[in-house]
């Protein structure tokens, strides 16, 4: 396609953008390519020309986006480049790039501003970027009062005050602090008719990106999924065809991969051994699970999730999930974990196992206030043959133990002569360190999936401790360390603490 770019005038703006840009996805591909240079692998400055998952993500490319990706396919260059764009071709525009950390909007941004400085020589000189300003982190063109600026997710106030035309969030996955407040705050200042794109390599099966990720279709956004064999890079020596095992040999017929794919294959799970599927992904749902770094044993938390929708099934009555109903003659056992009640805070979480085995029975999970938590809670005991009710008696758990006693139930866990179980420095180690085994040896054992779901994102944190990631919580996976942790103590009469 032949592209006459003029020099840079108002009208050749307006020209292109009524020509091209707005034409569809293969003018603006070959705009894109005849405008915009980047520096490939080889330090080399070429056109950027689409790729595979570029091309892909171009035809088929809406007003809001999230893309799920392997790891340097492109699509955070695309994307730059075609807000950069429609930053310089449109007046008025204002695009946001919202980078995980500050060294990756620097290179983001180096890449932005390599599109300015490389543009071809007949506009250098023109009147929209003669008096260009440009600093760390904005670039302005006054002539058509666009701008183009960079922020960083650690920034809560990223973004604010500004109306946004088009928002880049880049590697959602690993925003810092709470990413779906700071995106939310994003999403307010875009406007109506602005583009959106989010994109990120997976890290954990929750958080804001997966959370996008799983509602694209109720939120009206496209979603696009680009595997790592979109790129042509990612090839090796061909392995032979006599070695290849059943899943190598699925793949090669279900995504026509070359042997030379299968022995770059090879040496992603080589190298990268647990977090191949995470950083090469291929397909939407194992990448997810696959990754991040949990605090538990993932590879039996994945392989329950998988078994999950064949093996349980629940009743559902409210908050309550319930897969064994009590049975006669059965000890069971309810721990509490309370909270305090309030609708953006904690929830209340009970659980309930067969006190032999530590077979998961039920799971109410609330935000209920304490006052009104105690009937659920005891309501729940009386039904499973009168359980040994635990409750931790930190914070909101002394208000609920207070009205426990004045009620009378029986059989109250106390220990060392009083109510309910005290979480502590000593105690919360050996509490996961309990449920960690349990997740290991005996998945089968846990029929919840927001109870694993949960497990599957308490991350380890750099001291060591055990957390849930951030954005995420940890009710179900506190109030089953101590259903474990006290099962533990009533079966060999030894205390954690």
């Amino acid at each position: 396609m032949k592209i006459n770019l003029g020099h840079g005038t108002q009208e050749d703006l307006a020209r292109l953008r009524a020509d091209y840009l707005d034409a569809g996805s293969e003018p603006a591909r070959a705009l894109t390519e005849k405008l915009l240079r980047i520096r490939n692998r080889l330090g080399t400055c070429i056109p950027l020309a689409a790729n595979k998952a570029q091309q892909q993500y171009q035809i088929h490319r809406g007003r809001k986006n999230i893309v799920l990706k392997a790891r340097q396919m492109g699509v955070t260059t695309w994307i730059a480049g075609q807000f950069f764009l429609k930053t310089l071709l449109r007046p008025g525009t204002v695009t946001v790039q919202v980078a995980h950390t500050q060294e990756a909007a620097e290179a983001l941004f180096r890449i932005v501003h390599r599109f300015l400085d490389q543009l071809p020589p007949e506009w250098s000189e023109s009147p929209v970027l003669k008096k260009v300003k440009r600093s760390s982190r904005r670039i302005f063109f006054p002539a058509i009062d666009s701008e183009y600026v960079i922020e960083t997710a650690g920034d809560r106030n990223a973004g604010r005050g500004l109306t946004i035309s088009n928002l880049h969030c880049t590697e959602l996955a690993r925003w810092p602090g709470d990413p779906a407040e700071t995106l939310c705050g994003l999403l307010a200042t875009l406007s109506p008719e602005g583009e959106l794109a989010m994109e990120s390599t997976p890290m954990g099966s929750a958080g804001c990106f997966w959370q996008q990720w799983q509602e694209a279709g109720a939120t009206g956004t496209t979603p696009h999924f680009f595997p790592w064999w979109l790129e042509d890079a990612y090839t090796a020596a061909p392995v032979s065809e006599s070695s290849l095992t059943d899943e190598e040999r699925q793949l090669m017929e279900g995504h026509r991969l070359s042997l030379g794919q299968i022995g770059y294959r090879r040496q992603i799970h080589a190298n990268f051994r647990g977090l191949a599927q995470q950083e090469y992904a291929e397909d939407p749902e194992s990448c997810f699970l696959a990754s991040g770094s949990c605090f538990f044993h993932a590879p039996g938390i994945d392989q329950r999730l998988r078994q999950l929708p064949d093996l349980t099934t629940a009743s559902t009555d409210g908050d309550l999930r319930t897969w064994l109903v009590p049975r006669p003659g059965m000890d069971y056992l309810v721990a509490v974990d309370p909270a305090g009640g309030a609708p953006e805070g904690d929830f209340s979480v009970a659980q309930v196992i067969e006190l032999k085995s530590g077979l998961q029975c039920a799971e109410l999970r609330t935000q209920l206030t304490p006052t009104d938590l105690v009937p659920k809670a005891v309501e729940l005991a009386r039904a499973y043959n009168d359980a040994l009710l635990v409750v931790e008696r930190n914070n909101h758990g002394a208000a609920v133990l207070a009205l426990l006693e004045a009620q009378k139930y029986e059989p109250l866990y106390y220990q060392r002569g009083k109510p309910g179980w005290l979480t502590t420095s000593v105690s919360r180690p050996d509490m996961l360190a309990t449920l960690h085994a349990a997740l290991a040896e005996t998945p089968a054992l846990f029929m919840s999936e927001r109870l694993l779901r949960e497990c599957r994102n308490f991350v380890r944190q750099a001291n060591g401790r055990g957390e849930a990631r951030a954005g995420e919580h940890d009710d179900c996976v506190m109030a089953m360390a101590m259903a474990l942790a006290t099962r533990q103590e009533q079966l060999t009469g030894r205390t954690l603490q």
